[in-house]
């Protein structure tokens, strides 16, 4: 692959610091538990299928050890993917070989997601994401961006809209960088350039990831994300959330009940050392909004697409699929 977020080594785990991207390229060499938690707290490494394949290798270096569970549960309360891993890797006798099969089984369904996702993307199309999807966020291909890849890799030719994504610019630094590297057509925008575009239509579709899905199809997701579900539902775009089945949570009954993660107050502050709000003023950084499930024109998972989710859908999905 042209961009690898997790590297396996066997009594390590090397972990692209996407904090410095676009500008370095550095791993992050993890040995225990710990230090994956502490990388996925300080977003060293981001995107729920990626940190649920790098806690599932947490557990691995520290031989599923009752702290390791312990310490990386603690580590993002809102990607329920990280909570699926560690529950999966519970009672296991092999945690390495365990930990490879969850990377290699999300690195597979990423690549069938991109394929169902691809026959919803007319020839042509100028898809607008957000936040980022792609490689960095996943075991690999990536779940949104994998729908675009998806679609190149069909013969089709498509165009990518990227939003920046503030506060920390997924968008801006990750999601474009991964474009230039691959030779995706992109072009960025600013988040509150999306409304804009739209009306003067210039969007043909939008494709988001998610963090959370309720039983009744509300999705968590980037903050901001519920916006863009509002403006293509005002100027009638198909709007698409690509995701694996271990996003589900069928313990949550709806997006009401999905905690949503506040992040530091530097982050909206400023960036890299540069601050351009006073000292002294009140900061609100919730990390994830939640967008209902009737304004999503359908989910796109491994397993196919649910049109129109709702909690019967999604209920029938997870049944065919035992989860």
């Amino acid at each position: 692959m042209a961009v690898e977020a997790l590297r396996w080594k066997g009594d390590a785990l090397e972990l692209l610091d996407q904090r410095l991207l676009p500008d370095q390229t550095v791993y992050v060499t993890c040995r225990t538990a710990a230090d994956v938690a502490q990388a996925i707290r300080d977003m060293v490494v981001r995107g729920a299928p990626a940190i649920g394949c790098a806690a599932a290798f947490g557990v691995a270096l520290d031989g599923g050890s009752k702290q390791a569970f312990e310490v990386l549960a603690g580590s993002r309360p809102t990607a329920v993917n990280l909570f699926w891993a560690l529950e999966r890797m519970r009672g296991v006798k092999n945690y390495g070989p365990e930990a490879v099969a969850i990377f290699e089984e999300d690195l597979a369904a990423n690549r069938a997601m991109g394929a169902y996702g691809a026959k919803l993307v007319p020839d042509g199309a100028r898809i607008l994401t957000y936040c980022n999807t792609g490689a960095l966020a996943t075991a690999g291909y990536g779940t949104a961006l994998g729908v675009v890849r998806g679609a190149i890799e069909q013969g089709k030719r498509v165009s990518l809209i990227a939003s920046e994504t503030r506060p920390y610019l997924q968008g801006a630094r990750l999601t474009a960088w991964e474009c230039v590297q691959e030779g995706i057509p992109c072009t960025l925008i600013s988040d509150n350039m999306a409304g804009h575009l739209m009306s003067r239509g210039e969007v043909d579709l939008i494709v988001v990831g998610a963090d959370c899905i309720a039983a009744n199809g509300d999705v968590a997701n980037k903050i901001g994300t519920y916006m863009l579900a509002v403006l293509a539902r005002r100027h009638d775009l198909p709007f698409y959330v690509a995701a694996p089945l271990s996003t589900f949570d069928v313990k949550i009954a709806d997006g009401a009940k999905i905690p949503i993660e506040e992040r530091s107050p530097d982050e909206l502050t400023g960036y890299r050392g540069t601050r351009w709000a006073p000292l002294g003023v009140q900061v609100r950084n919730p990390a994830f909004d939640v967008t209902p499930a009737d304004l999503i024109t359908a989910l796109v998972t491994e397993h196919g697409v649910v049109q129109h989710p709702d909690r019967t859908s999604v209920a029938a999905l997870l049944a065919a699929n035992h989860r």
